[in-house]
C-alpha cells in the first residue's frame, strides 16, 4: 500500500513514515502542500495524509484542489488543529478522517488501513425509486450524475442494501471507518448531511430520513 505523507515538520515526518512503514505501507513523504498536489495529480496513492499548516499551499487547499480534480483518493488530515469547526470543513471539502495531534501510534495506524480497506466493488448497479449508485465509479444517477466521495459511496451502499431498515449512526461509523470513537459521531452527520444536498442536486425523488436516536434510512419523498 502506497501512502502520500505531506507534513512539513521532518521530526513529526519521519517518525510517522517509520510508523507505517513498520505496519508494511510504503511511505512517500514531502514537505509543502505544493509537492504534495503535484505527486497526488501525476501519482497513484492508496491513501494520502495531509497536514494542515503547510508552506506554499495548506492541507485544505490542498483537499480541495485534489478534490476538485475529482481523485477520490481517501485523505487523512493530520493536523494540531482540533476544533470541530476546523474538522467539519475538512470533511465538507472531502476528507474521509480526521486525526489531531499529538496522537497514539496505534491509532494512526489502524486509521490508515481503515482508509484503505476498501469495500470489495459489486458489478450490480443498486437502485431506489429513481436513484441508481454505480459500485464501479462511485457515481448516483437520477435526472443527473454526481460522483461520490468515498466515505459517500459507502454510506449509501450500506443504506441501500438496508432498504426500509434504519442503520444506526454506530452501525455507519464501525462498518464506514472500521472503528468505534464516542467523539467522532458528528462525523456520519456531516456525511449524510452532504449526501442529501447532492441526492437534490440530481433530481433524486428520495432522501436520507434521521430517527432521532435510533438511525437513517432512505425514503421516498
Amino acid at each position: 500500500m502506497k501512502v502520500l505523507l505531506a507534513e512539513d515538520d521532518k521530526q513529526i515526518s519521519s517518525a510517522v513514515k517509520q510508523i507505517l512503514e513498520m505496519s508494511g505501507f510504503e511511505v512517500i513523504p514531502v514537505f509543502d502542500g505544493e509537492s504534495a498536489f503535484e505527486l497526488v495529480s501525476k501519482t497513484n496513492f492508496d491513501a494520502v495524509i495531509l497536514d494542515v499548516m503547510m508552506p506554499k499551499m495548506n492541507g485544505f487547499d490542498v483537499l480541495k484542489s485534489i478534490r476538485e480534480n475529482e481523485n477520490e483518493v481517501p485523505i487523512l488530515m493530520l493536523t494540531a488543529l482540533s476544533q470541530i469547526d476546523d474538522k467539519v470543513h475538512g470533511l465538507d471539502l472531502g476528507a474521509d478522517d480526521y486525526l489531531p495531534k499529538p496522537f497514539e501510534a496505534k491509532e494512526l495506524v489502524a486509521r490508515v488501513k481503515a482508509l484503505t480497506r476498501r469495500q470489495k466493488q459489486e458489478t450490480k448497479v443498486l437502485n431506489f425509486e429513481n436513484l441508481s449508485l454505480n459500485p464501479n465509479t462511485f457515481e448516483i444517477s437520477a435526472s443527473k450524475t454526481l460522483q461520490l466521495t468515498n466515505k459517500e459511496f459507502k454510506i449509501l451502499m450500506l443504506l441501500l442494501n438496508s432498504q426500509n431498515m434504519l442503520m444506526s449512526t454506530e452501525s455507519l461509523m464501525e462498518k464506514v471507518w472500521g472503528y468505534e470513537s464516542e467523539s467522532e459521531l458528528n462525523v456520519v452527520w456531516v456525511f449524510i448531511s452532504g449526501l442529501r444536498k447532492k441526492l437534490e442536486k440530481i433530481g433524486a425523488n428520495c432522501t436520507i430520513k434521521a430517527v432521532r436516536g435510533v438511525g437513517y434510512k432512505l425514503e421516498k419523498l
